[in-house]
Order: C-alpha cells, then sequence, then structure tokens
C-alpha cells in the first residue's frame, strides 16, 4: 500500500510538471515526463477505480439490513467485491520490477547460423517480419549494415529500431531461430534445418558506457551493394574497430547514408551497444546468473524458435501448451504480438511466483 501511495503521489508531480513552461522547453525532459506519465496512468487509472468501488461497496453492505433491499444489494455487494478482487491481482502485476531498457532503442543483429544459403534467406524473411512487426507498433527500422549473400539473402543484417518501448517488444526476439522448409535451391523436394541467430541490443546511454575514442579506430570507405545516387560513389561508410588485434575486438560497419559524418555517429553508437552489452553479460557471469547469453553458437540445438513450413506453425520452446504455437503464416507476415503477450505473461507469472516464494522465506 505505501509503494502504491508513494507512486500515485509521483503522477501527480509529473502531471504538474508537464504543465511547467520550464518542461515544455526542454525537449529530453518533457520526452521522460510523458513516457513516465504514460507508465503511471494504467495503475492510477486503476487506484481511482478501487477507491470508488470501496464506497459503493460500503453503501451496498448497508442496504444487507434492508429487507426490501437485501436481495439486490447482495448481488451487488458480490459482483463489487469480485471487481475489487481483480483490481489487486492487476496492482500487484503492475508492481513487478519492470526492465529499465524497455523504453529504449535496439540494435537489432542478425546472422546466417548453420544451414548456408537458405539460412540466408532466412535473414531476410526474418527482417521483413521485424520490419512489418515494428510498423504495426508505430517503431522505425533503418538498416544500417548488410552483408548479402547468393539468392537474395545475407549472411549479416544490422538494424536500428527506434520509437519508445522498441526494446519492450523486440527482447523476446534475442536466441537462435530454426527453420525447417524446402529449401528454393532443393531439387528433390527435401525438408532442411537452418538457423539464424538474433542479437537484441538495447541503445547504451552515454552514462552507462564510457567509449574511448583512443581505443577506437575509424576507416572510411566506399559504400557496397544496392544504393541511392552519391552512395556509392563517395566515401562514406565508416568501420569502427574498437581495440582492433586484441581479444577485446569489437568491429562495426555502417553504410547506411552518403554522410560520412553520419554513418560515423551511427558505427559509435553501435559500438557503444554492444560494448554495454558486453558488460552486462560480464556482469551476470560474475553475478553468477541463472541467465545465458543472448545468442549461442548458432547450432541447431540451441534454438527458441522453431518456423516449420511444412506444417504452417511457429513453436516458441520458451512456452508450454497451446500457447507455444502460432500460425507460421501469421507470425511470418508480422503478426508477432500474440507470441510476445504469451512470453510477457509468462514472465509475470514467474515474477509472482517468485514474490510469493520470497514471501514464505521471509516469513519462516
Amino acid at each position: 500500500m505505501s509503494r502504491l501511495d508513494e507512486l500515485a503521489a509521483e503522477f501527480g508531480k509529473v502531471e504538474r510538471a508537464l504543465g511547467d513552461p520550464a518542461a515544455l522547453a526542454d525537449p529530453r525532459e518533457y520526452a521522460r515526463l510523458t513516457r513516465r506519465h504514460r507508465e503511471l496512468l494504467p495503475l492510477v487509472t486503476l487506484l481511482r477505480e478501487r477507491d470508488g468501488l470501496q464506497g459503493d461497496l460500503t453503501g451496498a453492505r448497508e442496504l444487507l439490513t434492508d429487507p426490501d433491499m437485501r436481495e439486490l444489494a447482495a448481488g451487488e455487494v458480490q459482483a463489487l467485491e469480485a471487481r475489487l478482487a481483480e483490481i489487486e491481482s492487476d496492482l500487484v502485476v503492475l508492481l513487478l520490477p519492470t526492465d529499465p531498457d524497455d523504453p529504449k532503442d535496439v540494435i537489432l543483429e542478425l546472422r546466417a547460423g548453420a544451414g548456408g544459403a537458405e539460412a540466408g534467406l532466412f535473414v531476410m524473411d526474418l527482417l521483413r517480419m521485424y520490419t512489418r512487426y515494428a510498423e504495426g507498433l508505430g517503431l522505425k527500422v533503418t538498416v544500417l549494415d548488410a552483408s548479402e549473400s547468393d539468392l537474395g539473402g545475407a549472411s549479416k543484417v544490422v538494424a536500428e529500431i527506434t520509437g519508445d518501448g522498441a526494446f519492450r517488444a523486440f527482447k523476446w526476439e534475442r536466441g537462435v531461430h530454426r527453420v525447417q522448409r524446402v529449401p528454393a535451391t532443393e531439387s528433390q523436394g527435401r525438408i532442411h534445418t537452418s538457423t539464424v541467430t538474433v542479437a537484441v541490443l538495447p541503445e547504451a546511454d552515454t552514462a552507462e558506457v564510457q567509449l574511448d575514442l583512443s581505443e577506437v579506430r575509424i576507416d572510411v570507405f566506399r559504400s557496397q551493394g544496392a544504393g541511392g545516387q552519391g552512395v556509392n560513389t563517395t566515401d562514406s561508410a565508416v568501420r569502427a574497430v574498437y581495440r582492433a588485434g586484441t581479444p577485446d575486438e569489437i568491429m562495426v560497419v555502417c553504410q547506411d547514408g552518403r554522410s560520412q559524418i553520419k554513418n560515423r555517429e551511427k558505427a559509435l553508437q553501435v559500438l557503444a551497444a554492444r560494448l554495454a552489452e558486453r558488460e552486462r553479460i560480464a556482469r551476470e557471469e560474475r553475478e553468477r546468473s541463472d541467465r545465458a547469453a543472448q545468442v549461442g553458437s548458432g547450432d541447431r540445438s540451441e534454438k527458441i524458435r522453431t518456423y516449420n513450413y511444412p506444417q504452417n506453425r511457429v513453436t516458441d520452446h520458451r512456452l508450454e501448451g497451446e500457447g507455444k504455437n502460432h500460425p507460421l503464416d501469421s507470425v511470418i507476415a508480422g503478426a508477432l504480438g500474440p507470441v510476445v503477450a504469451n512470453l510477457a505473461r509468462a514472465q509475470r507469472e514467474l515474477q509472482l511466483l517468485q514474490m510469493g516464494e520470497e514471501g514464505q522465506h521471509g516469513a519462516a
């Protein structure tokens, strides 16, 4: 209850701050306040409904003593108590810890794993799926770098996804995606199994990671592949290499547009995100976290999801029961919402279970 009171008070402060001309004059602060207002609004809405229903419940209980109104009042009391119980459950869920990276923009990396050319084709299938999914959520996808392969595939694609809640929408995608289908190059109709590894990196704030530019080598070169006028005729592409020639080396290439300055900025942004992700994984290993690194070797056995074309079925292996299977034609067209909703629900259920166990241990 004290936490709910604190959040309700914070909501009031945020609302007042949004009306302050100083906040309107600072785009970054205004965006932060707007985002926080949107986060707190569902909780405050439930609190207000709960307060109103509690008043109604008190009045309905008083009518139980009236012989003429007892039956009607009893039904109303039952309905009000049921709704109040639902609200209490919803409030508990809203109080669960949230991922601080959820509102951030995302660096999405797709890499072909096992399966050769077929894996490269599936990289592009996944990119199209993610682009449609993002557009449906009002997010923007910009391809920063792509290593094209045969038959219209790609061995690697790096893209930026921008918009409020980008990481929240895409964080479930990190891992190995397995596809089972008959490749376009297969003449005998045999089903092949290929994999693509997906990394989802929240863009790093400058306060989160200190990127020492003295440890970064910047190379410029002419962009490769298809591009608009001017893209392939100037040295606009940028390669940023962190600690070149050492075990810590990280290489990023950005050739999105004709501006060398913008490509350099994007390359350093991706580099910072990768460095932050490396530090996060190292921190979790030091703390002996149960969570594994988000991308494995690309081996077929290391999978989070299977796309089975002959059976028109997508199976998410982190889920159980019927909730783990979805129609492939719908999902591959960008309808990832139901899969993501099931994964988010499973996470909340796990958090609630852990909260209950911690409460029991505390009581003991």
